[in-house]
């Protein structure tokens, strides 16, 4: 079993949004996501795809994006987004999500020896940045990577792989220690996925190390619209 990531897919099937206003790196992207996806990715494999999937506002106009991506290979992990409004409740969700979908939310998803846990997460603090509102929406998702942790911890083994995943990155832009990876090294989590980041201006890094943890940056625009291999 092999796992890949990608993020911010921004599907928009039913809503008329298309990305290719923003530049050519969204020329064509979703089919050329599908020719990279169906390359390296089989049945027994699992794509984590965390956040920005859909621009539908409601659930009934995300599945036809859903439909899209249903027919590609492997097992699909999803987690909200800051732009995936179609996301009410998460039993609504797991209740119409086709089928090989697994929503990710305050829990932790196992396939075999590998462990998913994580959530959406917010914009970390950078000296005074947070308004009041953010500090409250950043303070929540700790909270709720928290109860995923926890998901993961009862079902730990010794021999299992973790992965978290978040859509925010899980610090601010100078990298900076935060609650998230925090708790990502109280836990001993190695390997974190994240997206939300966009643009030929970005300079974030796609790969790197720091607390000892593996950081990984999939938003599709910034990874050439191909999977990244995490294990």
């Amino acid at each position: 079993m092999k796992v890949y990531a990608i993020s911010d897919l921004h599907l928009s099937t039913v809503c008329g949004k298309p990305m290719d206003i923003f530049g050519k790196a969204w020329e064509n992207y979703f089919e050329l996501i599908s020719a990279d996806w169906k390359e390296k990715v089989t049945d027994e494999d699992v794509v984590l795809l965390p956040g920005d999937f859909s621009w539908a506002m409601r659930m009934e106009d995300a599945l036809p994006d859903f439909e899209r991506v249903a027919d590609l290979p492997g097992s699909k992990v999803i987690l909200r987004g800051n732009h995936d409004y179609w996301w009410n409740t998460l039993s609504q969700v797991r209740s119409l999500i086709p089928k090989g979908f697994y929503a990710l939310q305050n829990d932790c998803l196992r396939f075999g020896d590998i462990l998913v846990c994580g959530t959406r997460g917010w914009t970390c603090p950078d000296g005074d940045n947070l308004t009041a509102e953010d500090k409250k929406i950043y303070l929540r998702e700790i909270e709720r990577l928290k109860l995923s942790i926890a998901s993961m911890q009862k079902q730990r083994k010794p021999t299992d792989k973790v992965i978290a995943i978040t859509h925010f990155p899980p610090f601010n832009g100078r990298y900076d220690e935060s609650e998230f990876t925090k708790q990502f090294v109280l836990a001993d989590i190695d390997t974190v996925v994240y997206g939300h980041l966009h643009g030929k201006d970005c300079r974030a890094n796609l790969q790197f190390k720091k607390f000892g943890i593996n950081f990984y940056l999939t938003s599709c625009d910034l990874t050439g619209n191909k999977l990244t291999r995490i294990i």
